[in-house]
């Protein structure tokens, strides 16, 4: 089970700070998900994210992309994905709604055949 911090545990003044943290990427984020099969978050001059979506490529299997900045921009953004997601790295790969986690979780899918089971 995926632990969170308790919201009783948030002091009331800074409950509201936390809810809406970025809360605008968030939400694209989840109409991105709710919107298309293969959605690839990620960074720009990541090797692990160009791996993920040449895999894909290399699956046929189309994806939309959506990238926040790179290591020296937009990493609060970034950071609010990763407090919602759970997920500590970039890519995020999600497949029909289900984060599957990054590039080499992705590999592996691939290679046992899952990924496609999960398209269908």
């Amino acid at each position: 089970m995926r632990r969170l911090l308790p919201e009783a545990q948030l002091h009331p003044a800074i409950r509201q700070a936390v809810a809406g943290h970025h809360a605008d990427t968030v939400a694209a984020a989840e109409a991105a998900i709710a919107s298309h099969p293969v959605v690839v978050f990620g960074m720009a001059g990541n090797p692990f994210v160009r791996k993920a979506r040449r895999l894909l490529d290399a699956a046929g299997v189309a994806h939309h992309d959506i990238d926040h900045g790179s290591y020296v921009s937009e990493w609060r953004r970034r950071n609010a994905l990763k407090m919602w997601s759970g997920w500590p790295t970039f890519p995020m790969v999600f497949v029909k709604g289900q984060l599957v986690g990054g590039a080499d979780d992705l590999a592996r899918l691939i290679a046992q055949g899952e990924l496609k089971a999960l398209l269908a």
